[in-house]
């Protein structure tokens, strides 16, 4: 791999030494910024999926419906007629 340098050199020393120097500076930050980003996002998701659920749900009772009214005028055609 062309891109990871062999041994360690003064560079990467300093960028081991900045990452571990600003780490407890810079990760609250970030948190504090993805934290309602990432709340929106399943405050979001839950909303679709409640709003699938009601979609599905009324296609279940219109199914049922329509099955229910083919079921009677298969009954209807099939009894004899006086």
């Amino acid at each position: 791999m062309k891109f990871i340098p062999k041994g360690l050199t003064p560079g990467n020393l300093a960028i081991g030494v900045g990452v571990v120097v600003l780490a407890p500076v810079v990760l609250p930050v970030v948190g504090s910024i993805a934290k309602p980003v990432v709340k929106a996002a399943i405050k979001g998701a839950l909303v679709t999926i409640e709003g699938a659920k009601v979609v599905v749900e009324e296609c279940k009772e219109s199914l049922e419906d329509i099955t229910a009214e083919a079921k009677a005028e298969i009954a209807e055609s099939s009894t004899p007629k006086e």
